[in-house]
């Protein structure tokens, strides 16, 4: 029985192998992949998506575009990371596919009324505008979500932004705290965990090794992606964040972490966009989210390198 899954995404090279790796595995059906603003504009965000679909030889599957700006913020982007294309990298040919004329929130709220209660699992991989949007203008949808697996915040491993903050809550930290405030069950990949994930050139070379041109390009996209994070933290390769999700998705057994409350600072200018991890049970709150503290990385890379070699 396959999981029927929505994308919601800002490409990104990581974005761009999480959309691989979901592509590439038959027990996931992606609904549709929707875009949103975060580490380029969005006009390059759903273009980037179509032309991750279409080099997966996936242009059946329906890409929309969804806000262009935070909820109550101006944008911030991460060129310095992805490059100005957002997929800096390899040499990919721009898309054919078309982009679908339906909104990304439309879309979100009209899928989930659709589709049965609780068959259909969000994956955001940026900020949560699109979702909490959506669920601002159809609250009765997070009674049907079967959960929302994420990539955002951070705890013990602090912030990649600011000093307190991760880049996909710090950009629409208002949104962040309406999603997890929704009462829909949530799994977040913090930096915690997905700094555990990190390409090292043995795991680069072994996507080289698969000897097809989608391998190749991953291969590209992890090469350029790394450069940045290994001068920043003077590590060994990049954490490949994004694919985590999708990993989760196909192998949680790869992932260790706890139910416990996760708040979102939006207000102070110090730790704006922080997310405050009751990792020790500390307080009262309510838990609303497992978040995940450690994974297997061999396992993980195993997984993402057989994966990848079926497309």
């Amino acid at each position: 029985m396959t999981q029927k899954i929505i994308i919601d995404t800002d490409p990104g090279q990581d974005d761009a192998v999480a959309i691989l790796l979901a592509l590439a595995s038959p027990e996931l059906e992606v609904l549709g992949i929707t875009a949103v603003a975060g580490n380029v504009p969005l006009a390059l965000t759903e273009r980037n998506a179509r032309m991750i679909c279409e080099l997966a030889k996936r242009p059946d599957i329906p890409v929309f575009a969804g806000c262009a700006e935070p909820l109550k913020r101006k944008l911030v982007t991460a060129e310095n990371v992805h490059g100005k294309s957002g997929l800096d990298g390899p040499d990919l040919p721009l898309p054919t596919m078309p982009l679908q004329d339906h909104h990304a929130v439309d879309f979100i709220i009209e899928t989930l009324r659709q589709e049965p209660v609780n068959s259909v699992i969000l994956c955001p991989l940026g900020p949560l505008t699109n979702i909490a949007s959506a669920l601002m203008r159809a609250p009765e949808i997070a009674g049907r979500i079967q959960q929302i697996v994420l990539m955002g915040g951070a705890y013990f491993e602090v912030g990649n932004i600011t000093p307190a903050a991760e880049f996909n809550i710090y950009v629409d930290p208002e949104a962040a705290e309406i999603v997890l405030k929704s009462g829909v069950p949530i799994v977040m990949m913090p930096l915690d965990v997905t700094h555990q994930a990190l390409t090292t050139r043995r795991r680069i070379d072994a996507f080289c090794a698969i000897g097809r041109p989608v391998a190749d390009v991953v291969a590209e996209l992890t090469g350029f992606f790394e450069r940045h994070d290994m001068q920043k933290y003077g590590s060994e390769g990049a954490p490949l964040h994004d694919p985590c999700v999708i990993a989760f998705l196909l192998q949680p057994e790869l992932f260790q972490g706890r139910h416990v409350n996760v708040e979102v600072e939006t207000t102070s200018a110090l730790t704006l966009g922080m997310t405050v991890a009751d990792w020790w049970r500390v307080t009262d709150r309510k838990a609303n989210a497992t978040f995940i503290g450690s994974l297997d990385a061999d396992g993980f890379y195993r997984l993402l390198t057989e994966r990848i070699a079926r497309l």
